[in-house]
């Protein structure tokens, strides 16, 4: 696996996104999406952030510390109308 990066929210807009799924097995997809829905649930009701570990289109992967907005079926959102694909998230914690 490549070296984890981090990188502020902000930067996150700089960033291109492939539409490969980086989570080939369907259970871990649902786990990721479950996650996901408990982060949403987090910051809305407590302001609490997670870290997101996604994968760019360029192959690097990075880590941010954020809130996440709202979770669609294929983007979720986070403050400042910054966008991730769910496909390219790897982890949340």
């Amino acid at each position: 696996m490549k070296p984890i990066e981090s990188i502020e929210k902000e930067h996150i807009a700089h960033l291109f996104f492939s539409k490969k799924e980086v989570l080939p097995d369907p259970d871990l997809q649902k786990l990721r999406l479950s996650k996901l829905f408990r982060s949403q649930t987090l910051g809305n009701l407590l302001q609490t952030k997670v870290y997101l570990t996604f994968e760019a289109a360029d192959g690097n992967i990075y880590q941010t510390h954020t809130t996440v907005w709202a979770v669609g079926n294929d983007y979720i959102s986070l403050k400042g109308g910054l966008t991730i694909p769910v496909s390219s998230i790897l982890e949340v914690d």
